[in-house]
């Protein structure tokens, strides 16, 4: 895979010259403040992190747990098998979460899918009142982290996060071709 096949950027713009603390030799590296992939792992993980804190404070729930939720109010009926694909986490945390918030009694599990293993889960009545308190306090840190953006950077950065998850959408679907390919005799 080329980089210019699928970016115009040339390789030097994401790219910085360091130096070697002990040998004093020369050489590049990913620079973290022009490579968006760094800079939004970084962001993602500090952003889960603290979420995960703040949400276990008030609400006594984890990141997938608070995730489930709002999940689970957009799309009633959502499988473990599809959240986990959703928030991009293996099938064993997701769980777990599910284990613990059906224990707390913030969701309920329907009927048993065709596929005779997946059941779709819903907010019970007590997790609908959770979301809304959750939605609160989301809402104010949203309203925080986006201090000094207008409507329109909102929306642009909204685009442009869609835009770069459809592309890793797309570059996992190749990752896993070329994975396929080297693997046939």
């Amino acid at each position: 895979m080329k980089n210019t096949e699928f970016s115009l950027l040339p390789d030097d713009f994401f790219l910085v010259d360091v130096e070697d603390g002990n040998t004093k030799e020369a050489y590049k590296t990913l620079s973290p403040s022009h490579t968006p992939v760094m800079l939004l792992s970084f962001a993602a993980s500090k952003f889960t992190e603290d979420a995960s804190n703040y949400f276990k404070q008030l609400f006594g729930l984890g990141s997938v747990d608070w995730r489930m939720l709002f999940l689970l109010s957009l799309k009633p009926g959502t499988t473990a098998a599809e959240a986990s694909k959703t928030f991009g986490v293996d099938k064993g945390t997701v769980s777990r979460s599910v284990s613990r918030l059906t224990k707390g009694g913030l969701i309920v599990s329907g009927d048993l899918h065709a596929n005779g293993r997946s059941r779709g889960l819903s907010l019970s009545p007590s997790g609908r009142e959770t979301h809304d308190q959750l939605l609160a306090a989301t809402l104010n840190q949203h309203h925080f982290l986006m201090k000094g953006f207008d409507e329109a950077e909102v929306k642009m950065f909204c685009n442009l996060l869609l835009r770069f998850t459809a592309n890793l959408e797309d570059l996992s679907k190749l990752n896993a071709q070329e994975h396929e390919e080297k693997a046939l005799p």
